[in-house]
């Protein structure tokens, strides 16, 4: 216990803090931390932490002291009075003014502290004067100082805006945007200025940048001048984590500072002058302010600023020593891909030196190339792809640039990227498929500018490689590992190949192009007729998902309706492989799709063949051609295990490898409806291999003694086959020839599956995932006749029970308590549905119950003539069952808190009802969801109550309920801010009970 705090107390708690922050020993810094604890809760903590500060000599107390006030001045329950804030304010200025060199973690610390009371306090008034808004008059005495003092000054300002910026989950969110607009407005702008200002008296001076101090002041600078700018001025909360283009929403009273180019030439010139451990911060200043809105400027403004911009790139890379830096480099690409994002191609090319600078940014992606930076890839299409056909617009055209580098950019994308590895354990790059597709779609842009070149490039690169190939195929002494990169190397041209053709559709193509188009898929086809024949000994997945990406590239490019039939493509497929129209070529994809599944059943790679089959299927617009397509045919006649292995019984594999059979039956189950029509022979023909495997599991569930797994399996592959072909029955009389197959012989073996592995998900969930397609009204294919017993629509019911609560209460209120008790279980039943109408309507009716009871407790308990027996009966029915009322408001709060609640207004109506006819259950339950959470969150979340019935009167008045809608849409909003971070949380399943 710390009661007496003389010299020993102090040694001791030194001794404390350095056990708790360097021995490695888990017990002794376990005993060290409960003791502090105990420190940290004790009622005088804040007097024992100024001594602390005082009389301290260890570092670890400092920070320990500067720790336990920021928890202090940060606490929602019991906060300090604002005298009390300002003085410890006072305190901590006055202690960093005179201990400037202090360790860096105290010193850092004690600015949080500083920060953290600036934020809390900045709507705190005494005497009419804003106490702590005064943010860079406390800080002026320091920057007049010495460096040490100085860098103090500025890292304050820095971590201010930073901290305000940051959303605080201890505090509402409406709290924290209002401070923060308030800084914005108020001080940020003057905070800017200041740094740019101390900016040129650095630049000015010649700064020894080598003195440590020195050159932390201008880091420490550059920091605060980022932070500004970084700022989130308008509340949007942009992901930090990815580099996704954005617009810095900079205020309109900012205008001069930007108008003013000496603003812009600074940090450019900054970046020249200082070493490359500084200029990434500068580069990162830049990268802000390229991406000023556009708004701020008018046309001419942002010409000469845009003017200004791209002289500054182009002084950076006329002078590249420092770009090796992998920092500077990170950060210089992304100022280049902001500045195309937020101008115009046609802006930018409008730029006086604009050649220049692109052949410069071309130069640098050849080096960045040659020498292998990772990422250099996404730089130069992000300058010059989106709008391809304003190339030749340029003068000289853009396009006419790429050669004339050396080597040519398009030519060093084709060898250079990626690198093929596959030895030494090491990853290959064509497993990333977002590495392989992020670079596919540069090619497609890329390779199609001077296209003549770029074929013939990939003409000579791909017969290289094939030739290659093929010798050491047919070599006796080649080895495994030589087989496999070259199969590597032919994998990326294929997949080049396909991204080079689909980028045909961004520039307009000539007869020329297309005969060079069909030089290229000769050379894949060819290719696929080779790895064919080999597929029986051996095969190269990636080579076969390459294909897969040719298949769909030239699908979107040259099979459709819109695709001239006299295409030169066609003819050079004729004359090299006699295949003269897309149905030909369609039937050469449905073969090569039919022998991978044959071969690649067991895998990942059957998954993508069948997604692509499915997406041809629902994209091409003359299905009917291709179910004539003796392919297509063989696959309707013969889909079984002997064919496919996929759609056999294999133990080896995961139940959740067979997801791929879902699609499979997708796709086959629309191939059968283009010309099934009422033909029920043609439909019992399909369905006999299904039927087979319906009777092979139920003979093994009627023995006693059967392979579990062997059941488990069969049932598992033929309930999503079924699940694919309800999927594709879409139309009312090809789905009942389904329901009537499978509805009654089939269902008693389903529920005898359910009752047997309730308890292994890998059986139920496919199971259920069926019950549910077969319920789902796709298309209105569910309208059974009105005398069928196959199933009634309850979509009627819920409107049903809508008109008879808005219209005759009277008549509900007059049935036995029964009936009233099932509507009521009816309506509690539905607010739950994943049918947002169905929850729509249930709040409606719940409503008008709600409604007409609160007016008849209301009528009771004043001087009225005596109610109807019929009312009577009703509110005693409601005294008497009082858990169904309550057990709705309990459902309608945890809908609004902890789901995605689509229908926020039509909970509402009934809520307040709800609310006003339960009000101590309401306290309680409000109450149990305030103690469920955190300790720091609990007042916040108790305010996020109070706040919802601010101004809420005891009646159900329009203006009242309308006033209670918009206070709950900011209860909603605040409460999951709240709880976003909680390990807390209150379990639905316990509001619910």
């Amino acid at each position: 216990s710390f009661t007496d705090y003389d010299n020993n107390g102090l040694a001791q708690l030194e001794i404390l803090c350095k056990q708790l922050y360097e021995t490695t020993d888990t017990a002794v810094r376990h005993q060290a931390e409960k003791a502090l604890v105990e420190f940290t809760n004790s009622p005088d903590c804040l007097s024992k932490c100024q001594l602390l500060l005082e009389r301290g000599s260890s570092s670890y107390s400092q920070l320990l002291a500067a720790t336990c006030l920021s928890k202090l001045v940060s606490r929602t329950s019991n906060p300090l009075p604002l005298e009390q804030r300002i003085d410890i304010r006072n305190y901590v200025l006055n202690y960093l003014a005179t201990r400037p060199k202090l360790a860096a973690f105290v010193t850092q610390a004690l600015i949080q502290l500083y920060a953290r009371i600036t934020k809390l306090g900045w709507f705190d008034c005494q005497k009419d004067d804003y106490v702590f808004r005064n943010v860079i008059a406390d800080v002026t005495r320091f920057l007049q100082d010495s460096v040490e003092h100085c860098i103090i000054g500025v890292t304050i300002l820095s971590q201010l805006t930073n901290e305000i910026n940051q959303a605080d989950t201890t505090h509402p969110l409406t709290k924290h945007r209002k401070i923060a607009s308030s800084f914005r407005d108020s001080s940020l702008f003057d905070i800017f200025t200041l740094s740019c200002n101390l900016l040129k008296q650095a630049s000015g001076k010649n700064l020894n940048l080598n003195d440590e101090s020195q050159h932390g002041l201008l880091m420490q600078l550059l920091k605060l001048s980022y932070n500004c700018l970084n700022y989130d001025f308008i509340g949007t909360s942009t992901d930090e984590s990815s580099d996704d283009l954005c617009t810095v929403q900079i205020p309109t009273s900012w205008r001069s500072a930007f108008l003013d180019s000496s603003t812009l030439q600074l940090f450019f010139n900054l970046y020249h002058s200082i070493p490359p451990s500084l200029s990434p911060l500068v580069l990162s200043c830049l990268v802000q302010i390229a991406s000023v809105r556009r708004s701020l400027f008018n046309n001419a403004e942002r010409a000469k600023f845009l003017s200004h911009l791209v002289d500054g790139v182009k002084r950076i890379l006329a002078n590249p020593q420092c770009l090796p830096d992998p920092n500077n480099y990170h950060e210089f690409c992304r100022l280049l891909a902001r500045l195309k994002s937020n101008y115009q191609l046609g802006e930018l090319v409008k730029v006086e030196n604009y050649p220049e600078v692109i052949r410069l940014i071309a130069n640098f992606t050849v080096t960045s190339l040659q020498v292998g930076v990772p990422g250099v890839t996404l730089l130069f299409p992000t300058c010059c792809s989106p709008v391809p056909h304003l190339f030749p617009t340029c003068s000289p055209p853009v396009v006419h640039l790429f050669p004339t580098c050396s080597p040519p950019v398009p030519h060093l994308f084709l060898t250079c990227s990626p690198p093929v590895v596959h030895l030494d354990g090491l990853e290959d790059p064509l497993d990333d498929a977002g590495l392989v597709q992020q670079q596919l779609d540069q090619l497609s842009t890329i390779g199609r500018c001077e296209y003549e070149k770029t074929c013939a490039l990939l003409v000579q690169l791909f017969d290289q490689a094939a030739q290659t190939y093929q010798e050491l195929l047919q070599s006796t002494n080649s080895s495994a590992a030589d087989i496999t990169v070259q199969e590597g190397r032919l994998t990326w041209l294929v997949y080049i190949i396909g991204a080079v053709i689909g980028g045909r559709v961004s520039f307009a193509s000539t007869d020329e192009q297309d005969a060079m188009d069909g030089e290229l898929v000769c050379r894949v086809l060819q290719l696929m007729n080779l790895t064919d024949s080999r597929l029986a000994q051996a095969g190269n997945e990636r080579l076969e998902l390459a294909m897969l990406s040719f298949f769909e590239q030239f699908r979107k490019i040259y099979i459709g309706d819109q695709v001239q039939k006299s295409s030169k493509l066609y003819r050079r497929l004729s004359e090299v492989l006699g295949l003269n129209d897309e149905t030909m070529v369609l039937s050469v994809f449905i073969g090569k799709i039919i022998t991978n599944l044959k071969y690649w059943g067991h895998s990942y790679f059957s998954f993508s063949i069948c997604v692509f089959l499915l997406d041809l299927l629902f994209t091409y617009s003359s299905v009917r051609k291709l179910v004539k397509l003796s392919a297509v045919q063989f696959m309707l006649n013969n889909h079984t295990s002997e064919h496919f292995s996929f759609l056999g019984v294999n133990n080896q594999s995961n139940l959740s490898d067979m997801r791929c059979r879902t699609t499979f039956y997708t796709a086959l189950g629309r191939l059968l409806m283009v010309d099934l029509g009422e033909d029920e022979d043609q439909f019992e023909q399909f369905m006999l291999p299904l039927t087979a495997a319906f009777e092979a599991v139920a003979q093994m569930l009627s023995t006693n003694t059967f392979n579990e797994q062997e059941a488990k399996r069969t049932l598992v592959g033929l309930v999503r086959d079924l699940r694919g072909i309800a999927f594709a029955f879409n139309a009312k009389t090809s789905f009942m020839m389904l329901f009537d197959w499978i509805y009654p012989a089939y269902m008693p073996i389903l529920q005898r599956a359910i009752e047997l592995w309730y308890h292994d998900p890998a059986c139920t969930t496919p199971v259920l995932k069926l019950m549910a397609e077969l319920v789902h009204n796709r298309s209105q294919r569910l309208q059974f006749d009105v005398s069928s017993p196959n199933g009634i629509l309850l979509q009627s019911f819920y409107s049903l029970l809508e008109v008879l609560t808005q219209d005759h209460m009277n008549f509900i209120a007059s049935l036995e308590p029964h009936v009233v008790m099932y509507i009521l279980s009816s309506i509690s039943e539905g607010l739950t549905a994943l049918d947002t109408m169905v929850c729509t309507g249930c709040c409606s009716s719940l409503d008008h119950i709600v409604t007409y009871l609160f007016k008849q407790l209301s009528r009771s308990t004043k001087k009225r003539p005596t109610p109807m027996a019929t009312d009577d009966r009703f509110l005693h029915i409601m005294q008497q069952h009082p858990e169904m009322i309550q057990q709705m408001l309990s459902t309608v709060l945890n809908i609004i808190i902890f789901e995605d609640c689509r229908n926020q207004w039509s909970m509402s109506r009934p809520l307040l009802g709800l609310i006003l006819l339960n009000e101590k259950y309401f306290a309680d339950l409000r109450n149990s969801i305030v103690n469920s959470q955190p300790p720091e969150k609990q007042q916040a979340m108790h305010l996020c109550f109070e706040n919802l019935m601010e101004g809420i009167e005891r009646n159900l008045l329009t203006k009242n309920r309308d006033r209670f809608t918009q206070n709950l849409s900011v209860f909603r909003r605040e409460v999951n801010d709240s709880m976003k971070n909680s390990t807390y949380g209150v379990n639905s399943n316990d509001m619910m009970s």
